[in-house]
């Protein structure tokens, strides 16, 4: 099985959504491993290429990245200080008047940031909280203050506009640098820039970044291809039912590698150089059979993910999104880092 990751394509991903805030310094998510892809190959070679800030989302994460970058890179923790966790070189996003407290007491004179709650309703304090710590917090000097969009991927939506003036109004006249766009909320424009954006899943080929490189290629190798005859079924309940001989292919993967069983008879197909061979009957634990018949011979590997069918359309048919089709995949592809 062969997971291919274009590094070169990531760094242009992250180039051109840093030109699209000019204003601004652009950060990179790199949290659930880079997205799923290794935080410890994306992280390096964003540094190279110029970032400075990286946000994980827990503490162990940051541990785990912080030997593989230079000692001014800043690696920021979104769940904050949780209580017995160690931040030795990372930067907690306080998210609570409590976390604040709890971090100001053990971490004294280190470096902190502050997440707001602008109406998502998930992390950050909202405005009453910030008000009982905000002179204490700005005396402190954070290295930022930020929020997060809930719906920037809809760019009429009414929530946008909603949270950034609950977002400047919480944060006016602080000598602070600020932040509220991740990938979404950069191509909503410099309204939502500030001086900080956090581009994530647009790096690794996501939507809502439509512009993006192509990141990722899953070729999955064939382990044997036969005849089907008319009537006969293939794969688990019997959900499957040929209509004319078929040849089958089945491939080495199925959902212990991430591949979501929802792709079972949903339209998605595995391509041989550009050729779509529908997916039939169901995806099993360790394996996909796909019909082959198209095909002028019998094919060494299959591509689920590739050119002709990105994360996002992958994400489609198994009625989810791209962010889960990346963070999903598992450690037992052989990876190829471009």
């Amino acid at each position: 099985m062969g997971l291919q990751i274009d590094i070169g394509a990531i760094v242009a991903n992250w180039k051109a959504l840093a030109a699209n805030a000019p204003g601004a310094r652009a950060a990179a998510v790199v949290k659930a491993d880079g997205y799923g892809l290794g935080a410890d190959r994306v992280a390096p070679a964003l540094y190279r290429a110029g970032a400075r800030d990286f946000f994980v989302a827990l503490a162990k994460e940051g541990r785990a990245l912080r030997p593989h970058l230079p000692d001014d890179a800043r690696i920021n923790v979104l769940s904050g200080h949780m209580e017995g966790q160690d931040l030795t070189g990372l930067v907690p996003v306080l998210n609570s008047p409590e976390q604040f407290f709890r971090d100001r007491a053990m971490r004294p004179g280190q470096p902190f940031a502050i997440q707001l709650d602008s109406g998502m309703n998930r992390l950050g304090m909202e405005a009453a909280e910030w008000a009982q710590v905000r002179a204490e917090a700005l005396a402190a000097r954070p290295d930022f203050i930020m929020s997060h969009l809930a719906c920037a991927d809809e760019p009429d939506h009414p929530a946008n506009a909603a949270q950034l003036a609950a977002f400047r109004a919480m944060t006016e006249g602080c000598d602070v640098p600020r932040s509220l766009a991740a990938t979404g909320g950069i191509l909503l424009g410099p309204d939502y820039h500030f001086d900080m954006v956090r581009p994530g899943v647009g790096l690794y080929g996501g939507m809502p970044f439509a512009d993006a490189q192509q990141v990722v290629r899953l070729s999955l190798p064939v382990i044997q291809t036969r005849l089907v005859q008319p009537d006969e079924f293939v794969g688990y309940g019997a959900t499957w039912t040929a209509d004319a001989p078929r040849r089958i292919a089945t491939v080495a993967a199925g959902y212990a590698d991430g591949i979501l069983r929802a792709l079972s008879s949903s339209g998605a197909s595995l391509y041989a150089d550009g050729v779509a061979c529908p997916i039939v009957g169901r995806v099993s634990m360790d394996l996909i059979t796909a019909d082959v018949t198209d095909l002028a011979g019998s094919p060494a590997h299959l591509d689920l993910i590739c050119a002709e069918q990105p994360i996002d359309r992958v994400a489609d048919y198994a009625g989810t999104i791209g962010y889960e089709i990346l963070t999903a995949l598992r450690q037992r592809y052989q990876r190829t880092y471009l």
